[in-house]
């Protein structure tokens, strides 16, 4: 599906005129709602306080407590990069603060499922644990810490994702997203959270002179995990975000990472001294999800926890094969999708249903949240992927486009369906789902139709929104360059994509899927590099088609040691 490219509306005006910064980049900051020169600033010092991320200062009181009674404390984590992070941050915190009895567990996702759910409790229960912590989960888990209270087990949840109806009862909850809370940034990933209240712990331990016996642990040391965290579970760049991915970047730019994430640039081909908030989110994210996907995520966490580069490579090099193996069915996946898809057309003016449910036996559980998002990027409609999960059960991976909130949308469902979802959770771009097998069908049909009803002032056509044309002085090396490191770009802070007419001068095929082209700008002799990867074989390379119509991003190409301006091209268009 072709997407329309719409141009930023934008003032005349600029709001930074004593700033130097290049007219284009002012331009561009302005297109993403920033209003002050204060917004730019992406200082530590900047971030809010955690006296305002509500009941924070209680879990620091009770972590306190913990770690001066010397209690045994189980860190249950969740099976994605947010959770891997979030888990590793913790469990290093702790430990550097003093605490001689922490450790973790992660559910795997084919045994356990997602969440503190009863059989994780009587799991973490062997160890006989005072205290157990969920980072990144916890907030619906109602059965699991009931059961841990039943055993006499105290609980901290903290979470980020959306919470129910009803609250567990944990001894303290701490999510930006509870009822009551009024944090300012709702955005924060798990590892954002975690990583907020081991700023409260160290100042509740400040308060004990916990310090005067053993030297103060310094938390911007943990910054490179919540970059990672929060860059590759796509939460929203607010200012506060983008200071914690900033400062995290700034670290790992300067030498200052743990030796399980220059591991994984080091596999990935990328260097550290040049690392944007792309390379975390492409690159390093999906090598750790590849874990928590088709293995067991502890092989992730240890990469993360590992103080020996030796052993991070071995870990990571685990790390990338598991990836490796994990596109190779992916593209199974997606394959047989395609051919569902196909036999739903009825003809060149059918109209595309308003979401999207797919289903097939034999699908891989941990890959079908990446299969129901290249759908979703594909067709622009909310995708919901199924794989067989337990007896009688299947597990669906749901993604969704702006405007239609997915796990609103799937709580109507079971509102106006009720015992049609076994049980669902997630926010507004993902959630997932548990049915009977034999509900399937009917569920299909309630979901399209809720959407149906949300989608009415909803654009369904897929949007690149550009930033407009450029100069033809503007294709050079140094801007190109002040570009990637402008961020950090992401989610709801896009980096910039232009959109113009070229003349294609050169054109052939590489890696091949991938179409290497040299192209020219109307009306300026200056010529110029691109790569589309992932191109339609069916219509390129095409020797007779001269002229293109491009949305691209305005990047620098390092190849062997040589330094040159390449144009990404994100929609390619005959003229």
């Amino acid at each position: 599906m072709l997407k329309h490219i719409r141009r930023r509306q934008l003032s005349a005006s600029t709001q930074f005129p004593d700033l130097d910064l290049h007219p284009l980049l002012q331009r561009i900051y302005h297109g993403r709602g920033v209003e002050t020169l204060g917004e730019l600033d992406l200082k530590l010092n900047q971030l809010l306080p955690p006296g305002q991320l509500l009941n924070a200062d209680q879990a620091g009181a009770v972590l306190a407590d913990a770690l001066a009674s010397d209690r045994r404390i189980v860190v249950i984590g969740d099976f994605d990069a947010d959770g891997a992070t979030s888990t590793a941050l913790v469990v290093s915190a702790l430990r550097a603060f003093g605490g001689q009895q922490v450790c973790y567990l992660v559910p795997n996702r084919f045994e356990y499922g997602y969440g503190l759910t009863p059989e994780i409790v009587e799991l973490a229960a062997a160890d006989n644990p005072d205290l157990i912590i969920t980072v990144d989960n916890g907030i619906s888990s109602l059965e699991g810490v009931a059961a841990a209270n039943a055993l006499g087990i105290n609980t901290l949840i903290t979470d980020h994702h959306l919470a129910g109806a009803e609250l567990p009862l944990a001894d303290v909850i701490v999510n930006p997203n509870q009822p009551g809370c009024e944090f300012p940034s709702k955005n924060l990933a798990g590892v954002g959270v975690i990583f907020y209240i081991m700023l409260a712990l160290r100042a509740e331990l400040r308060n004990r002179a916990w310090f005067e016996q053993r030297p103060e642990v310094n938390l911007a040391q943990y910054l490179d995990l919540v970059a990672l965290g929060t860059v590759a579970d796509v939460v929203p760049l607010d200012r506060n975000n983008r200071i914690l991915v900033a400062e995290g970047l700034k670290r790992i730019r300067g030498g200052q990472a743990r030796p399980g994430i220059l591991a994984l640039l080091e596999v990935a081909s990328k260097d550290p001294r040049t690392v944007v908030a792309s390379d975390l989110g492409f690159a390093v994210g999906p090598r750790i999800n590849a874990a928590g996907r088709l293995d067991d995520m502890s092989i992730g966490i240890e990469c993360l926890l590992s103080e020996d580069m030796a052993a991070a490579r071995s870990q990571a090099s685990r790390l990338h094969q598991l990836n490796m193996d994990r596109r190779i069915i992916e593209q199974g996946m997606q394959s047989e999708a395609l051919q569902i898809l196909a036999k739903l057309s009825l003809g060149e003016d059918a109209e595309l249903p308003v979401a999207m449910t797919l289903y097939q036996s034999g699908w891989h559980q941990g890959v079908i949240g990446i299969l129901a998002s290249r759908i979703k990027d594909r067709l622009h409609r909310p995708t919901i992927a199924f794989a067989d999960g337990d007896e009688g059960e299947i597990k669906g991976s749901a993604r969704s486009i702006p405007g239609i909130h997915i796990r609103d949308i799937l709580d109507a469902v079971a509102t106006r369906h009720p015992g049609l979802i076994t049980r669902f959770g997630g926010h507004a771009m993902a959630a997932g789902l548990t049915l009977a097998r034999e509900a399937y069908d009917d569920f299909a049909e309630a979901f399209v139709l809720e959407v149906a009803r949300h989608a009415r002032d909803v654009n369904l056509q897929a949007i690149i929104e550009s930033d407009g044309e450029l100069n033809p002085e503007d294709f050079e090396l140094n801007l190109a360059t002040e570009l990637r490191f402008a961020g950090p770009w992401g989610q709801h802070f896009p980096e910039p994509v232009f959109d113009g007419r070229f003349s294609i001068v050169s054109q052939r095929l590489v890696g091949e899927k991938h179409l290497k082209l040299v192209l020219a700008p109307e009306g300026v002799d200056t010529l110029l590099d691109a790569i589309a990867f992932n191109v339609d074989l069916d219509v390129w390379p095409n020797q007779s088609i001269a002229q293109v119509e491009i949305a691209y991003r305005l990047d620098v190409n390092e190849f062997r040691g040589r330094r040159s301006v390449q144009l990404m091209v994100e929609q390619l268009v005959a003229v």
